[in-house]
């Protein structure tokens, strides 16, 4: 019996969260500007919040322009919807640039469900940064390279077939307004019916529960609709292990994937330390617990130059195919 009272009152716990965080006047923190160049990938510092009340994670996460994964990932000890009065929680607001061959355009990474969005201005590399929401399982977001065909205010929602026979009840069209899913702005790529939106579900963003578009909060929309030119270079990848400098030091930020097995991310990370020259520069024992935990969070894993024992398990890691249980225990840290 306790069980179930338990698990109604969790319930009751969501609902109240979504419900307070959909209709209280949140005032968010606007997206900020940040520069970069070759040597300094590593944007943003980490910060840290005292909860005010009843807010919960879901109030908090959209109040520093974070998504909901991001914030969870980074607080594993605390309730999402009941933190709790005076918890201290960690904003992830500290990121590694996606590595791709040139930083142009937007740029999203699936695996952890931000957008970035790069351009220069007076001679400077910049880039905003922008939380979403991705597709569902069985309706995932593609990977690949598209551009901005269209941009559109105030748009009406076609409902998709796929999407009426999950309920039938709606109309054909869905006109602009509070109950229309697609928000204040929609930008349309080249790739049939997927969009890059706003949203009338906020609590919805750092999540997976799209047919395969991207939302964005209805705060941060218009900014990159008014920023973003049609024609502009939108590049989606799937990363959930990120290597990025700053000041000389080594960065790793790793996010939970569900599509990455655990023996993959080990591989990933020894991959792209050593395609940048960077392996020499890292304590494997960093290295390891960053992969362990996943916080999403860029760790700094820089240490002595990498002693032989510790030289040999790299290589031999890069020709195995995948990493196992008994060689992680084996690890000469």
């Amino acid at each position: 019996m306790s069980i179930i009272i338990n698990n109604m009152m969790k319930k009751l716990n969501m609902f109240i969260a979504v419900l307070l965080f959909s209709i209280l006047a949140v005032k968010p923190v606007f997206a900020e500007v940040y520069s970069y160049d070759k040597d300094s990938t590593v944007i943003g510092i980490v910060k840290t919040h005292k909860v005010n009340g009843a807010e919960s994670l879901i109030e908090t996460a959209r109040k520093f322009n974070l998504g909901y994964n991001e914030i969870v990932d980074a607080n594993p000890s605390l309730d999402p919807f009941l933190p709790g009065n005076a918890s201290n929680v960690n904003l992830p607001t500290m990121w590694i640039l996606p590595d791709i061959a040139q930083h142009e355009g937007i740029v999203v990474n699936l695996s952890e469900m931000r957008l970035y969005y790069f351009f220069n201005q007076k001679g400077s590399s910049l880039v905003r940064t922008f939380p979403i929401g991705i597709g569902d399982d069985g309706n995932d977001t593609p990977v690949g390279n598209f551009k901005i065909i269209e941009k559109i205010v105030k748009p009406s929602w076609h409902v998709p077939q796929s999407i009426k026979k999950e309920r039938p009840e709606l109309p054909a069209v869905v006109p602009p307004g509070p109950n229309n899913p697609l928000g204040s702005h929609a930008l349309r790529l080249s790739l049939g019916s997927y969009l890059i939106h706003g949203t009338n579900r906020p609590w919805a963003v750092g999540r997976k529960v799209t047919h395969g578009c991207l939302r964005l909060y209805p705060e941060d929309i218009p900014k990159l609709f008014d920023m973003v030119p049609s024609g502009t270079k939108v590049t989606i990848v799937r990363q959930p292990v990120k290597i990025g400098v700053k000041d000389k030091k080594v960065y790793i930020e790793v996010h939970r994937d569900e599509n990455e097995k655990d023996g993959g991310y080990f591989r990933t990370a020894v991959e792209l330390l050593s395609k940048k020259g960077l392996m020499k520069m890292i304590s494997t024992e960093k290295l390891y617990h960053a992969v362990r935990d996943k916080s999403g969070v860029p760790v700094e894993i820089s240490g002595l130059e990498i002693e032989l024992p510790q030289k040999i398990f790299a290589e031999n890691f890069l020709r195995e195919s995948k990493i196992t249980s008994f060689a992680a225990i084996q690890m000469p840290f």
